[in-house]
């Protein structure tokens, strides 16, 4: 007896569109692959900088750019190392958009640790490729391997080349 869930899955690729819930997929992220040995360069509306903590905090229309990767939000916090020589990780909150060659991903906050390309992006994720999209709560995404995953209550629409 075949099993039921390769039944299940043929049934909905032969429809053509079909939702799909999952807790977790991976997906390939951005046909530009960031390489986290570049400068970052930082543009808000404000900037305050704390010299005790090594924290740098950019308020308003905050866009954050690496190579051909792209990322604004309302506020991102940048923690320096402890030589203070270069950035450790950036904490971005408020309508965080990330932006890697044709992709994009909408979240509520992205932690990003540059030296490992790492970005994980929580609360009410979007991602659009294309004219596909995927919802998820979590995306950790690979900047240098340009892959991406997914996990908490995946859902996306599949449509066919038909359509």
């Amino acid at each position: 007896m075949p099993n039921i869930r390769v039944l299940i899955v043929s049934l909905l690729l032969a429809l053509g569109a079909a939702p799909v819930l999952a807790q977790s997929a991976n997906v390939a992220f951005g046909a530009i692959k960031a390489d986290p040995s570049l400068p970052v360069e930082v543009t808000a509306d404000t900037l305050d900088v704390n010299q005790e903590d090594g924290s740098a905090e950019f308020l308003g229309n905050v866009v954050v750019g690496q190579g051909e990767m792209r990322l604004s939000a309302k506020r991102v916090l940048v923690i320096y190392n402890q030589e203070a020589s270069g950035i450790e990780r950036m904490e971005a909150t408020g309508d965080v958009v990330l932006v890697s060659g044709p992709d994009a991903a909408q979240a509520e906050r992205a932690d990003y640790t540059i030296d490992s390309g790492v970005i994980v992006m929580t609360g009410n994720v979007l991602l659009t490729q294309g004219q596909n999209a995927l919802t998820s709560n979590k995306m950790t995404v690979n900047l240098i391997t340009g892959t991406a995953q997914m996990v908490g209550r995946v859902k996306t629409i599949l449509n066919s080349d038909k359509n």
